[in-house]
């Protein structure tokens, strides 16, 4: 089914609906007038239908617990140390009677090298994820074990809450070497507390303990957590970026072997999660749990086929990031991995009768799976070194596979000079696509709507494959929405899109925020997900130029007292002052007394010592106090700072307004490796301006911060470390047009991210229109977060008459409005 018609048949089911009212909460007494001019007659830029799409990382258990439908947590007893410093073989479980996790040459297989020896009269029970396993009443359940004894012997095997049987107990007569062993459950109620436990009367080594619900996502074997499945098919996405992330350029890049001593915390590397499940090698999450990869290359394969998608596989670069930030210097190893990336190719489409092409087939697919872009690193900071392995990456693939889109990326920020080195490396070399990833605060987003208005567009292509908001309330989609409009507006640079994380399960939570929040018996969508299924399934083929009023506003000068502040670090501070622009003397403190100036707003332990006001807690962060008046402007800033332990520098705050709305220049942030001025807004944080370097134990640094009006300079031991004007107006009212080919429509996005209406006179350039129009709108309180058990942000469609080439529409405070206006 082309996507062409998954829009047409949500739009049938939109006109269907009746008129509707939006929620109170969006409402405000105040209206501004706005104009929007639509030109249907220019042609703007063509949107391609993979423009939007899905990014899967196993983080926040979205993967084992997850995803991935398998419902007994450590089955295969590899959990180790090396995954969390918590874990033990036997995680998860519970053993009445004797048994033991051995590893040792009785063990399944080389590549599953632990398994449980359960003693005879002993039983071993396992608690799933979250608050146990999940059972729906009438449903079956598909067990299996992979189990070894020296006599015939029978294992009962049951499932049970608290209160009692959740099904009938099952028999399964065990004999011999190993072999796997199956039975089928019918649930005879519903619960979410179950406990799966098998039970011996002999002596009998187990491994791979498992139990499927049978209703998974298109009814797959080793299938996939069927409502979360759906809810990526809902979004029809473009495509579907894998595996990583993190996971692909962090740890070890050797394989799981005997001569790597079974390497434990490898990168992400696909020959070890195809064939069969009991033969592929767990391995430790860089997100603090261990992967099972039941969820593996195949199965992100089978998704994208499923749901039309596009597949687009992360291979590692031998250079490691994510704070790791170490170049792999083997050439053996650095040609293993390039073969292993051809390798990958030909498991996806060379014909069945190849290597890889076998094992595809044998895995139930000898079909292609038509792979035709593939990226190579993550956010790699030490941009030369990624640089010099891509391209080697690059000619080999293009040697064997010239039909294949090899993608860069530009480091882990949106600027600064990391991502500096990287795009100049990447247009130099006339790379295809740059991947670019970053994460800021709604302000942010508002700010720069017009990034990529100024692209080179004969240059590489842009692949923003990572970023949200920093926030799953309404105000974050809100922010996020009105800078969609900036994507689509240029779909001639920025060619695919995708939030990110994907998923997060509410009890195992390493990120936020993210799309899609589960636990063992429920899901529910965030408010960012129901925007980005707006933009998704109302894509449109091509732009159509428009323009908008803006909204009237006046910028002062940066205003705000000033703070100090540490991360993961012990510093001293003294001879605090600040000057007016006149000379005026505004405070001062050399702490030869108290500190009662100042006011302790974060965490840590602050005192005055030896005339110094040092925070000593080497392991707290955000530990911010604060002095002076939050209407200073235009003022010079002094701190002389040392830093006394700990992993980072010191940070130094003015514009402060409150706890979640200033300015601070972290020096030695990001584990002392480089400095920046960060802007916080609301409690999310965007980068304005850094550098690479790092700061001295025991030093006394010289540091001063010169603002005026809009603009900030700022020196190190006397010398000018950088400069920058905060002068972008957070535009709140924001537009784009698209038309939508097969049906003609055009499709009016508008985005008020403000607390009044927008009351918009929109001329449609004299096109020829129906009188009714499709409305979809989203709207809510800035603050309004959907939640398992209420969803305030909940897409509400209507009919609009009186439609002409000239009309008014007001659009509600804090929304997101999509009208579908049908050309004659």
């Amino acid at each position: 089914m082309s996507r062409t018609r998954w829009r047409l048949g949500l739009g049938a089911t939109a006109l269907l609906t009746a008129t509707a009212v939006l929620p109170a909460p969006a409402q405000a007494a105040t209206v501004t007038d706005y104009t929007l001019t639509v030109d249907p007659a220019a042609q703007g830029a063509a949107i391609d239908d993979t423009m939007y799409g899905v990014f899967f990382e196993d983080i926040n258990r979205a993967a084992d617990g997850g995803l991935y439908a398998e419902l007994v947590q450590n089955r295969s007893f590899e959990y180790s140390t090396a995954d969390n410093r918590s874990y033990t073989p036997l995680t998860a479980w519970t053993v009445d009677g004797t048994a033991q996790v051995l590893n040792d040459t009785g063990r399944l297989n080389d590549r599953n090298r632990s398994y449980l020896s359960l003693a005879a009269g002993s039983s071993a029970t396992n608690a799933g994820y979250n608050t146990g396993i999940r059972v729906e009443a009438g449903k079956k359940y598909d067990f299996s074990v992979w189990a070894r004894t020296e006599a015939a012997t029978t294992l009962t095997v049951t499932l049970q809450d608290t209160a009692g049987p959740l099904a009938s107990a099952r028999q399964v007569a065990v004999e011999g070497g190993w072999a796997r062993y199956k039975a089928t459950f019918t649930a005879s109620r519903t619960s979410s507390y179950g406990r799966l436990t098998v039970a011996t009367p002999a002596a009998a080594a187990l491994d791979m303990v498992s139990l499927f619900p049978r209703d998974t996502y298109r009814g797959e074997p080793n299938g996939l957590r069927k409502d979360l499945a759906e809810k990526i098919e809902a979004l029809h996405p473009g495509f579907v970026r894998f595996p990583g992330g993190c996971l692909v350029n962090t740890g070890s890049m050797e394989d799981y072997s005997e001569a790597s001593g079974w390497q434990r915390t490898r990168a992400y590397q696909w020959k070890d999660t195809v064939g069969p499940v009991e033969q592929r090698a767990t391995n430790a999450n860089f997100w603090g749990y261990n992967q099972s990869y039941g969820l593996g290359y195949y199965e992100y394969f089978r998704l994208a086929e499923d749901i039309g998608a596009m597949p687009l596989p992360v291979v590692p670069a031998l250079v490691t990031g994510c704070g790791q930030n170490k170049a792999v210097a083997d050439d053996a190893l650095l040609e293993r991995h390039i073969q292993d990336t051809l390798d990958l190719i030909e498991f996806a489409n060379g014909p069945a009768t190849s290597a890889w092409g076998k094992v595809r087939a044998a895995m139930g697919h000898p079909r292609p799976f038509h792979l035709t872009h593939i990226e190579v690193g993550n956010e790699e900071n030490l941009p030369d070194e990624f640089f010099a392995r891509f391209r080697q990456f690059r000619t080999a693939i293009q040697a064997k596979y010239p039909g294949i889109q090899v993608i860069s990326n530009s480091g882990p920020d949106d600027s600064g000079t990391v991502f500096d080195t990287a795009w100049k490396l990447n247009r130099e070399a006339n790379v295809d696509m740059v991947d670019e990833h970053y994460y800021n605060s709604p302000q942010w987003f508002l700010q720069n709507n017009d990034r990529y208005d100024s692209y080179d567009r004969r240059g590489p292509k842009v692949f923003l494959g990572e970023y949200a908001s920093q926030g799953n309330a309404w105000r974050n989609a809100l922010s996020e929405a009105a800078y969609m409009t900036g994507l689509e507006r240029n779909a001639d640079v920025v060619k695919l899109a995708s939030y990110a994380p994907l998923f997060a399960n509410e009890d195992y939570v390493q990120w936020r925020p993210d799309l899609v929040w589960f636990n063992n018996h429920a899901s529910w969508n965030s408010a960012n997900y129901e925007v980005q299924k707006l933009f998704m399934t109302n894509t449109g083929d091509r732009v159509v130029p428009s323009k908008a009023s803006l909204t009237p506003s006046v910028s002062g000068p940066v205003t705000g007292a000033i703070g100090l502040s540490t991360w993961a670090t012990s510093a001293a501070y003294d001879d605090v002052r600040v000057t007016a622009a006149d000379g005026t003397a505004l405070f001062g403190d050399d702490f030869s007394g108290d500190a009662s100036k100042w006011t302790h707003t974060g965490t840590g332990t602050w005192t005055v010592q030896d005339g110094q006001y040092v925070q000593s807690d080497a392991t707290a962060e955000n530990t911010m106090v604060q002095a002076g008046d939050p209407a200073w402007h235009d003022y010079d800033l002094h701190v002389k700072a040392t830093k006394k332990s700990g992993k980072e520098g010191f940070l130094v705050a003015f514009g402060v307004k409150d706890t979640g709305n200033y300015y601070w220049w972290n020096l030695g942030g990001w584990n002392n490796t480089q400095s920046a001025v960060e802007q916080a807004s609301d409690g999310g944080k965007s980068t304005l301006i850094s550098k690479a370097g790092s700061i001295e134990t025991g030093r006394a640094y010289d540091i001063d911060i010169k603002v005026r009006g809009r603009q900030v300079t700022l020196y190190l031991d006397g010398q000018e470390w950088g400069r920058f004007t905060d002068d972008k107006a957070a535009e709140p009212f924001r537009q784009v047009v698209t038309r939508d080919a097969a049906t003609g429509d055009l499709i009016v996005k508008v985005v008020n991210a403000q607390d009044g209406a927008a009351r918009t006179a929109i001329d449609l350039g004299g096109a020829k229109v129906a009188s009714r129009a499709r409305v979809t709108t989203l709207a809510a309180a800035p603050d309004a977060v959907n939640s398992e058990t209420n969803t305030p942000v909940t897409p509400v469609t209507s009919t609009l008459s009186g439609v002409s080439a000239k009309f008014t529409y007001t659009f509600p405070a804090n929304s997101v409005t999509f009208l579908r206006i049908r050309q004659r």
